[in-house]
């Protein structure tokens, strides 16, 4: 038994249930049809009885000197007239006058007669020369109401129990008939099971599920099911972290996944059903990597013995995820540093050139030329460094636009960088004089992020196939930064192409790119269209406002409140 499954473990309890239930229900029709029986007959030999005692001619005849003489004739004919086996007449002493064994005449009535004598009927069941029977004693009485004499009617047993008999075979068929209809229903609640559950038994499906748990809740991707209804059927904990759900309810109702709350674009593909792999999206806070495929019903012997659905049968789409928010960030990150690497690099490459011009110089004896030229390219190189680090007061936004100048300085763009404040007056500080920019409360990571994908944005839309196709071709950038008490503001521009005014919209969205290319827009799963999805990210995470505007060329406008601190700080090692 320990192999066998629900559904067989519930049938066989069933049908024992079935059994004694069978059993109990057929016991008790039996017993409520045999004390009917000798309820009914009861009722015939109390009415004969009565008939009897009631009849003058019996009153004449126990006066009389001869009653056996004149009752035994009458009794016979009586008895053969009605349903009874033996009428007795006999005197209030128990003296028969009467019986159907003659011999028995004369003799004391075997039975009960008490109350009869007080001049009441009675019925009672009682073993006599007969054997047991069934009878009724009535008193006849005179005018006055004196007990002259007894009538006892009665009927054996054994003739009860064959009226008793009539009646079995309805016992016997109602009691068939309730086992054969539990027996069926049984059998569909068993059928339904075996198909519900598989076939497995009790220990193999508490198995199967902790096993299946722990599967689901230690993967380090999220896990998300939809069925083909369009509802949320099964997750993770770490798909509910991912998209910001609740833990799941095992036992609550799948959630209609209109209702849930996710960004439209998955949900979108949630719903579609359509096989995807390595496809970016975009939460509040996070980049996705999502693949979906088809959830297909396996293919395993224990479902085609049950009956059930047929294997392959789409059951729904199961998706992956996984968490590309701080891969992307650090790859936005480990670019920058690339990039300053590189201009460090030409730095040198140019510095070393003119070191050996400085060299010659001196060697031909025009030391006076040579210090001149040497303090010139100091000042020159040193100049837009010492400018940044005197006005923004923060060293990784220092080190990016440094890196950034130079960066521009080999792709031929001219790149202008202002910072200044605004103090509480009203009056205003930048440039080299003033008040240092302050970023007090911000991320030093998600500002890296913003600044460096905006300015990125930006010498992409100057460096495009498009740019400079006025009359001014020169590849323009500029980067400006006020602080207010409250506020930092951060405005990149360009005289690039622009975004397109119907794309003004759709310009931060995950998978649009400013990037030119034969098919352009959105393309999810291409990797490109990223930066300004981590920009408007990183905005909501300090509680920010983005926006972009056409003014000769785009323009991204960043507001970002000071003093705060968000719950997803990250800080750089």
């Amino acid at each position: 038994m320990k192999n066998w499954s629900v559904a067989a473990r519930i049938f066989a309890g069933q049908l024992l249930l079935v059994a004694v239930l069978t059993a109990v229900v057929s016991t008790v029709l039996f017993l409520d049809a045999r004390n009917q029986s000798y309820r009914q007959a009861e009722q015939r030999m109390l009415s004969v009885a009565v008939a009897i005692a009631d009849s003058p001619f019996v009153l004449e005849a126990v006066r009389s000197g001869s009653p056996t003489e004149q009752l035994q004739p009458y009794v016979q004919e009586v008895v053969r007239d009605t349903p009874v086996d033996f009428i007795t007449i006999m005197a209030p002493d128990g003296t028969r006058f009467t019986h159907p064994d003659p011999d028995q005449i004369g003799r004391k009535y075997i039975g009960s007669t008490a109350q009869a004598l007080r001049g009441q009927a009675g019925t009672e069941i009682h073993s006599g020369t007969l054997g047991p029977s069934v009878r009724a004693i009535v008193p006849v009485t005179d005018a006055a109401g004196s007990v002259r004499a007894l009538v006892a009617a009665g009927v054996t047993v054994t003739n009860v129990s064959v009226a008793l008999n009539a009646r079995l075979p309805f016992v016997i068929l109602t009691g068939l008939a309730v086992m054969v209809l539990s027996t069926l229903v049984s059998w569909l609640i068993s059928r339904y099971l075996r198909q519900v559950t598989l076939g497995w038994g009790p220990e193999q499906l508490s198995r199967i599920f902790a096993s299946y748990e722990a599967l689901l809740h230690s993967v380090r991707e999220g896990l998300l099911m939809v069925d083909t209804g369009g509802r949320l059927v099964l997750y993770n904990d770490h798909a509910a972290r991912l998209l910001g759900l609740p833990l799941l309810d095992p036992a609550g109702p799948p959630a209609d996944l209109a209702s849930v709350p996710l960004p439209p674009e998955l949900k979108q593909l949630f719903l579609s059903g359509r096989p995807v792999r390595d496809e970016y999206y975009a939460t509040a806070d996070r980049i996705l990597v999502v693949s979906q495929s088809p959830a297909l019903r396996p293919v395993r012997p224990a479902r085609e013995r049950t009956g059930a659905a047929p294997a392959g049968q789409r059951l729904g789409t199961v998706a992956t995820l996984r968490d590309h928010t701080e891969i992307q960030a650090l790859a936005g990150e480990v670019e920058s540093m690339r990039t300053l690497a590189g201009a460090l690099r030409a730095q040198t490459h140019e510095h070393s050139n003119r070191l050996h011009t400085i060299v010659s110089l001196i060697e031909l004896g025009r030391s006076d030329e040579a210090v001149r030229f040497a303090a010139r390219d100091l000042q020159q190189s040193q100049q837009l460094t010492d400018e940044v680090v005197a006005a923004v007061d923060e060293p990784f936004i220092t080190a990016l636009l440094v890196g950034k100048a130079a960066q521009a300085n080999e792709l031929g763009i001219d790149l202008t960088i202002t910072a200044g404040s605004m103090q509480d007056d009203g009056s205003s500080a930048g440039g080299r004089t003033g008040k240092r920019l302050e970023a007090s409360g911000l991320d030093p990571a998600d500002l890296v992020t913003i600044v460096g994908n905006l300015i990125d944005n930006a010498f992409d839309a100057v460096t495009s196939r498009n740019a400079g196709e006025g009359p001014d071709s020169g590849k323009e950038v500029a980067v400006d930064f006020l602080s207010t008490p409250d506020r930092l503001w951060i405005e990149v521009r360009d005289n690039g192409p622009g975004v397109p005014e119907d794309d003004l919209e759709r310009v931060f969205e995950l998978g649009y790119s400013t990037k030119l290319s034969d098919e352009p827009g959105r393309e999810h799963g291409s990797g490109r269209g990223i930066g300004l999805a981590l920009v408007r990210q990183a905005v909501r995470r300090l509680n920010g406002e983005l926006t972009v505007a056409n003014e000769g060329g785009a323009v991204f406008t960043v507001a970002l409140p000071l003093g705060q601190r968000t719950g997803n700080d990250r800080s750089f090692q």
